[in-house]
């Protein structure tokens, strides 16, 4: 991994991260039953997750 995919990566985790935040901030889950936007941590780690995923389809794989 070189270090302008790993730096691309990191920028989509803390993207996701921030943007899972905002929305169990905003929208999350009053009753408690869902899963994912119940708890702050949950849609945190989450959105950093698909952030990370996300940002790193933009990154050109070498051809060897």
């Amino acid at each position: 991994m070189t270090k302008k995919a790993f730096l691309l990566t990191a920028i989509g985790v803390l993207v996701g991260a921030l943007g899972g935040y905002i929305y169990y901030a905003q929208i999350g889950c009053i009753s408690g039953t869902c899963m994912i936007t119940s708890k702050p941590v949950n849609s945190t780690l989450y959105g950093a997750v698909m952030g990370g995923l996300f940002f790193n389809m933009f990154i050109k794989s070498s051809k060897k």
